[in-house]
């Protein structure tokens, strides 16, 4: 048997298996990096740049001061509305 490798008994069940559990985790570590939920298209909550019925974005609470929100993708003026407006707490 000249020049074959006998890898038998040299790797224990307990290296395998956890070597497997790493590998396997790998998808689960990544996920847990994204957001909960993707971003609404501003398209989609019929946003617009200036404000409606004296509600707009500064008095929301999904605006997230300067030009972001939790719920809608892309950037957004504090003067924008959209039909996804939850009056801000307070």
């Amino acid at each position: 048997m000249s020049g074959t490798i006998n890898f038998c008994g040299r790797i224990s069940r307990r290296s395998m298996m956890h070597g497997v559990a790493v590998a396997g985790s790998a998808p689960i570590l990544v996920a847990g990096l994204q957001p909960a939920f993707a971003k609404i298209s501003q398209s989609s909550v019929a946003y617009q740049g200036s404000p409606k019925d004296g509600h707009d974005c500064s008095n929301c609470a999904l605006f997230i001061s300067p030009t972001s929100c939790k719920s809608v993708d892309g950037a957004v003026a504090a003067s924008g509305w959209c039909k996804i407006w939850v009056k801000k707490a307070g």
